[in-house]
């Protein structure tokens, strides 16, 4: 039987959910390496929604579970009903959505709060030893709640936030892993840099490679 593999969406579109090149990496990587991808999300309100055009706010307001399920073509659960027993592993790709619906870093930075229902998932994974993949701006959830080593790149706002939340951040450049053996948590820059589509693939596939060897 294949591993089953969490993947937490956090909406549709880098500014205000999901960043759809990272979220859509992470998925081809898992069925390349013989995994099945579990999709899921909050079923909450966006903190706002963004014109990914102009980069403006929109006034209309979107659910995070409803636009993550055009990544996931539909098939995707509610968080809250998902349980670590349901999976072998998760993983968080990145876009403003792991900051701005997942948690509200964005908007409090190390004073964040992780959503209820992500936070009880993670943590069950964490106490059942099971690995958590995050890539980009996610690994702050895992350093506000483990207080993990991991990587956002090269950030110095980011990587001092993560520092104050108890966390230790690992520079790393843009397909480098950052591995923290004893929380088993593997993380990976992606669009933290200024990168490509393929280049964001190749340091996503390695991340999940990385978290299946943590199996």
């Amino acid at each position: 039987m294949s591993a089953k593999i969490g993947v937490l969406l956090s909406g549709c579109g880098v500014f205000d959910g999901s960043e759809i090149t990272e979220a859509v990496s992470v998925l081809i990587a898992i069925d390349q390496l013989g995994a099945e991808a579990i999709c899921m999300a909050p079923n909450i309100d966006q903190m706002h929604t963004i014109d990914h055009l102009h980069g403006r706010p929109m006034i209309d307001k979107r659910n995070v579970l409803t636009e993550s399920a055009r990544i996931a073509r539909g098939k995707i659960k509610d968080v809250s009903t998902v349980h670590a027993k349901d999976l072998d592993a998760l993983i968080f790709p990145g876009g403003f959505g792991a900051a701005k619906n997942l948690s509200d870093f964005a908007v409090k930075g190390a004073e964040c709060h992780i959503n209820i229902h992500v936070t009880r998932l993670a943590k069950e994974m964490h106490d059942a030893k099971k690995p958590i993949g995050l890539a980009c701006i996610a690994p702050v959830i895992a350093a506000r709640l483990f207080h993990a080593t991991v990587t956002i790149g090269n950030d110095p706002a980011t990587a001092a936030a993560i520092e104050k939340m108890g966390g230790h951040h690992s520079e790393k450049g843009m397909t480098d892993l950052c591995l923290d053996e004893a929380n088993k948590i593997v993380t990976t820059p992606c669009y933290m840099y200024d990168s490509s589509p393929g280049t964001v693939f190749e340091g996503a596939r390695k991340m999940v490679e990385a978290v299946l060897k943590m199996l």
